[in-house]
């Protein structure tokens, strides 16, 4: 028997709502068919790794606020999302991260103050993306969707059977590098998970106002991409449809677009003031949902953690904190390369380090002009 338009076409469907396996209040629901829920040990790996995630997005907005880093765009309510995206990988596998994701190089392994070398203004990104495989955050919206189909390709090529997961924003789905890579991905079947972390707002622009799709998982269906959509406070259904994502790609069945609805709880960065473009009551309802609250529950209610497991997550998530405090205000010598240690006083010629080899003259009359008024 052929197979019809309408088949093929319900095959790269989302379901019609939001994946889930634990409501709000913590308790278990029935998932869709084709999803199973993690192992148990999964499971509280990601629960340790969410209560230590967020603790250092805490702590990284304090260093904020204590001028140890020149901006901090947190991920509180995101770390459902954060987590599951790390554990669905191997680790030949290669991340693309943007800009909100240093919970999730955290739980990929790299070293906190190397991640958050970036966002102390320094020109690079302060871990090695080869040893680590874990391209450099992307601030620019979308362009690391493009890189991330590079990568997945280069791998498949090569004969190699590892994945590239790239997160991308709401806000990024609008940009156009985001369309033109679910096309070459889909032409290609290039083994890479799009994963959308829809945080309901790009920066003061609610979802309303960017798409009139009934959800962003749709828009992989006109390039002929699987898709699905989850709910992204949910580590286990979460977790769940990104291994099934991350399968489909290994297997050569091409790409996979996946969209988690969650929630910013926090404003676009330090520098935001949220209060003016979203209702308090709209953030107390997404309180409500809170992704680590809600996996505790869970755990609990199945007899997976208890009081002593919780105080010991805990625990260890003051003290990487502290280790992190510490170690950010350990300044090196001016101009030094962050690593162990902190930066230090940064050397504001770097300005001009890397943009060209040979410098323009207009880059020359910059410096110049820098070299007077500081020496003014």
């Amino acid at each position: 028997m052929s197979v019809t338009h309408r088949q093929v076409v319900d095959g790269l469907l989302p379901s019609p709502v939001p994946v889930r396996f634990v409501a709000e209040n913590g308790t278990a629901v029935e998932p869709p068919t084709g999803y199973s829920a993690p192992g148990d040990e999964q499971l509280l790996e990601a629960y340790r790794r969410m209560v230590l995630g967020r603790r250092f997005d805490r702590q990284a907005t304090a260093l904020t606020k204590q001028g140890r880093l020149a901006v901090y765009p947190s991920s509180r309510g995101q770390e459902a999302c954060q987590i599951a995206g790390v554990l669905a990988l191997r680790a030949d596998d290669w991340l693309f991260p943007t800009y909100r994701d240093s919970v999730a190089l955290i739980a990929r392994g790299i070293d906190p103050v190397e991640a958050l070398t970036l966002l102390r203004g320094d020109w690079h990104c302060g871990y090695d993306p080869v040893a680590t495989r874990v391209a450099p955050q992307c601030t620019p919206l979308a362009t690391q969707t493009l890189h991330a189909v590079g990568m997945a390709e280069a791998l498949r090529r090569k004969g190699e059977d590892g994945v590239a997961m790239v997160f991308v924003g709401d806000g990024g789905t609008s940009e156009g590098d985001f369309h033109e890579a679910l096309n070459y991905a889909s032409v290609l079947r290039s083994p890479v998970v799009f994963f959308v972390q829809n945080n309901q707002y790009a920066i003061s622009v609610p979802l309303a106002r960017q798409t009139a799709a009934p959800a962003l998982a749709y828009k992989g269906i006109g390039y002929g991409m699987r898709s699905e959509q989850v709910d992204g406070n949910d580590l286990v259904a979460t977790l769940s449809v990104l291994t099934t994502a991350v399968r489909h790609a290994r297997a050569g069945d091409g790409p996979f677009l996946v969209e988690a609805h969650t929630y910013r709880m926090d404003p676009h960065t330090n520098a935001d003031d949220a209060g003016r473009y979203r209702d308090p009551e709209e953030v107390d309802r997404w309180e409500s949902a809170d992704p680590v609250a809600r996996l505790e529950t869970y755990l609990r209610d199945r007899g997976l953690l208890d009081a002593d497991g919780v105080a010991s997550a805990q625990e260890a998530a003051e003290e990487f904190a502290a280790r992190v405090r510490d170690r950010m205000n350990a300044d090196t010598e001016p101009g030094g390369r962050s690593g162990s240690v902190g930066r230090g006083k940064p050397d504001p010629y770097e300005l001009f380090d890397h943009v060209f080899a040979d410098p323009t003259p207009q880059l020359r009359e910059q410096r110049a002009s820098l070299a007077a008024e500081l020496e003014g």
